[in-house]
């Protein structure tokens, strides 16, 4: 067993679980506070179930994301130690402004929120909200930095063979960091917007299967009540309709800046990363023709058996420079250049242990970087044209009566989740074999990259490292169980799983002292 191999394994399936639970936390955050706002402003119930509701799940998977989350920290240790010696005297301000201001003001803030209710004037909670969400924001900024240097090294010079910060703010200013934070956040909106779009599509579907709205001659709707149910009342059809629209327009929104970060983005990754570009589009020769299907060998990570079946002359061209006519560097130019500057071979040293005179591969494994861009677009695409058809098809107050339609709507939540997804294994497994790629662009510093090869812990054995690997997936699955459940059983609730006023139109002292409990909004 290659510890290497294992150490890679574990380190993506724990970031890939966590990062699953991040975009929907930054995105959910600024609707609940735009839901709050609105309550404030106008005093109307039907924002103030609304915050309650979607405030309650956003904290479900705030807490799952800081438990996930925990264990890359230890993993930069025990894995990963000779990568942490390499960029330790880099990482270390801008993990340290996430953990002690960042992430401290979120939590604070986001405490007195949770407790706040009832407690605090409402504009003052308001802003306790509004602080988390900073926190929130800033927090995936100081990390998107950290990675983002990864991806392209400003601000340091070589001692020693490492790296050795001499510009703090060129490395929070990296255009990099500034493009994939961009791009992170129009995409966690995009994830957002498709969350609440699915789940009160199925709520108001459940209204209309239970016969508590209908539909008139003219085909609006009729709202109505049943009393018999906790919060299934008038403004309860209001909460639902109003959060589906609020949902529907995010998502639509946030998936026209997803294009717009994502265009910029590959014209910088064209400069930054050539490989990697080379590799997205399977492009094997230097050329203009962006590959729609391309079939070949699905382990190759070369151009060996690679057939081109369908192409659109240009395309790649804009993608990279704006115009239809430069010509992209291909693998078959590019790994030459590679070769003759990086080297055929890992180094004689002993950081390399048995891998030391390997074949260095410089072409990423081409299907998942191919596909995993592919399927980015894809699944954002097709989350934004549900988007759009979701705001014309209730334009008149209300959900078709389709049992399948809301099926289809729910499992649109998760498609925003999987862009995001093979946006990240794309961007991460695309700069490999470095873990620290270099800077090829005027200014770059010479020799500031890091093999992958280099950066596992030499002390750690591959049984331990398949020991922690089984493990923590077994955690995490008990995690995502508890996710699922959580979930679910408030979002079948509806709105009287989150206001606990709603649960009993007449309550008893128990009930009312439940209800006074702040912990019972909270858990």
């Amino acid at each position: 067993m290659d510890p290497l191999l294992i150490a890679r394994w574990q380190f993506g399936i724990t970031t890939v679980y966590h990062f699953l639970l991040v975009p929907l936390t930054i995105g959910l955050g600024p609707v609940v506070l735009f839901l709050h706002w609105r309550w404030v402003r106008t005093g109307d119930d039907r924002w103030y179930r609304a915050t309650r509701f979607w405030g309650k799940l956003y904290l479900i998977n705030f807490i799952m994301g800081v438990a996930t989350g925990i264990v890359q920290e230890f993993q930069f240790g025990l894995a990963w130690s000779e990568y942490s010696r390499f960029v330790g005297d880099v990482f270390g301000a801008p993990l340290a402004m996430e953990s002690l201001l960042a992430f401290f003001a979120e939590s604070t803030f986001l405490g007195l929120w949770i407790f706040g209710w009832g407690r605090l004037p409402k504009p003052l909670h308001l802003a306790t909200l509004a602080a988390a969400i900073a926190g929130s924001v800033a927090s995936a900024y100081f990390i998107l930095a950290a990675n983002s240097w990864m991806q392209h090294p400003v601000g340091i010079r070589l001692e020693h063979g490492r790296p050795v910060m001499t510009d703090v703010w060129a490395v929070l200013t990296n255009n990099t960091a500034e493009l994939a934070f961009a791009h992170t956040i129009t995409g966690s909106l995009a994830v957002a917007g498709s969350f609440l779009l699915g789940i009160a599509w199925y709520q108001l579907w459940q209204r209309r299967r239970d016969g508590i709205d209908a539909v008139g001659a003219d085909g609006r709707v009729v709202v109505g009540e049943d009393p018999s149910i906790p919060g299934r009342d008038r403004l309860d059809h209001r909460v639902w309709i109003t959060s589906l629209r609020v949902g529907a327009a995010v998502a639509v929104v946030a998936f026209a800046a997803v294009a717009i970060t994502g265009d910029a983005q590959g014209k910088l990754m064209f400069v930054q990363q050539p490989m990697k570009m080379a590799a997205a589009e399977a492009a094997c020769h230097t050329g203009t023709s962006f590959s729609i299907i391309t079939i070949g060998d699905p382990g190759s990570t070369d151009c060996s058996g690679i057939v081109y079946e369908l192409e659109v002359p240009g395309v790649l061209s804009f993608l990279a420079k704006g115009d239809f006519t430069t010509p992209v560097k291909g693998v078959d130019e590019l790994l030459p250049q590679y070769e003759a500057k990086y080297g055929t071979t890992l180094p004689d040293r002993a950081i390399y242990g048995a891998r030391a005179g390997e074949r260095i591969d410089y072409v990423p494994i081409m299907p998942v970087t191919y596909w995993g861009f592919r399927i980015m677009i894809g699944f954002g695409a097709l989350a934004a044209f549900a988007a759009a058809v979701a705001l014309w098809l209730t334009r008149k107050g209300t959900v078709p009566a389709s049992k399948r339609l809301m099926q289809l709507a729910v499992l649109g939540i998760l498609a925003p989740f999987g862009a995001n997804a093979a946006g990240w294994i794309f961007t991460e497994m695309g700069r490999q074999p470095f873990v620290v790629a270099p800077n090829p662009t005027p200014g770059g510093v010479d020799g500031v990259y890091m093999f992958t090869a280099a950066a596992v812990s030499p002390g750690v054995s591959a049984g331990e490292l398949l020991t922690s690997l089984v493990l923590l997936g077994l955690v995490y699955l008990v995690l995502l169980v508890v996710e699922v459940l959580l979930l679910t059983r408030f979002v079948r609730g509806g709105t009287a799983s989150a206001v606990p006023e709603l649960a009993e139109a007449h309550p008893d002292e128990e009930d009312a002292a439940r209800r006074d409990d702040v912990l019972a909004f909270a858990y």
